[in-house]
């Protein structure tokens, strides 16, 4: 099975410096931004790690894990891809990809996970991403294991920006239809906030 070959992962360890307090525990209805993503993902993979820095945090479901980022200081997303890839190396897991997930998208259809799932197997490229509109969703993405050496050592060499990291190793796209409400909303600030408020009953 192609979810035995891939970990599922949710990137929750920003600084949240534009929306001020620390999103992931912010709830949106009756549940938090992260339980949401939780909740969508849960089933669909073996074993999902919570990448955060949030000593508090904690899940009832075994199979999902919370890790800290493998260097500290908050240093971006590819921190915490790469903090999942050397859990899987240290804990000599089988797993040949990872599936990244943002922890303030709450809207995103989960049956794209499929698509994710599936172009693992029909690329030769390490990294696949969604897009939409000619947008690149850099944490909606299939990372292969096989980076790891390249990304930990890029990571010294001061790389922290997902998109520029991604030009330099080269990736595969899958395209998205959109609609008109765009369920790549990303909570960054408040008004994202009170826009996914209002739109809670298309999660």
């Amino acid at each position: 099975m192609i979810e035995n070959n891939i970990l599922g992962i949710i990137l929750a360890g920003g600084k949240s410096s534009r929306f001020g307090e620390d999103k992931s525990t912010v709830k949106l209805g009756n549940k938090t931004l992260l339980d949401h993503i939780v909740n969508k993902i849960e089933n669909e993979f073996n074993e999902i790690l919570v990448i955060s820095n949030n000593k508090e945090l904690s899940f009832q479901n075994k199979k999902i894990q919370v890790i800290e980022d493998c260097i500290k200081g908050q240093l971006g997303p590819l921190v915490g891809i790469l903090t999942a890839m050397k859990w899987v190396k240290e804990n000599k897991k089988d797993y040949r990809w990872v599936a990244s997930f943002p922890c303030d998208t709450p809207f995103f259809d989960i049956n794209l996970t499929n698509k994710l799932k599936l172009k693992t197997n029909n690329t030769s490229k390490k990294l696949i991403f969604l897009n939409s509109e000619k947008k690149r969703h850099n944490i909606f993405g299939a990372w292969s294991i096989d980076l790891a050496e390249i990304l930990e050592n890029d990571l010294k060499k001061n790389f922290r920006k997902v998109e520029i990291w991604a030009d330099k190793i080269g990736y595969e796209s899958i395209n998205i239809n959109i609609e008109k409400f765009d369920k790549f909303l990303n909570i960054n600030t408040k008004k994202d906030f009170e826009k996914a408020k209002k739109n809670i009953n298309k999660i």
